[in-house]
């Protein structure tokens, strides 16, 4: 069975959230910065060209 507790500590605070839902430039750099790793991982894939060599793009 997969384990659903989430901790705490990866949670952003929800007045982060309610400041940048609200337009607070700060806050939503925030939220990008807490986020930047799962957003670089989803922007990238790896590829292979016909003559086997591996390629990692954006």
């Amino acid at each position: 069975m997969m384990n659903t507790v989430r901790k705490s500590e990866n949670l952003l605070p929800f007045p982060v959230i309610s400041a940048a839902a609200n337009g607070d430039t700060t806050a939503m750099c925030a939220i990008l910065k807490h986020y930047e790793g799962y957003i670089a991982k989803l922007c990238t894939r790896t590829l292979k060209d016909d003559a086997g060599n591996t390629y990692t793009i954006i």
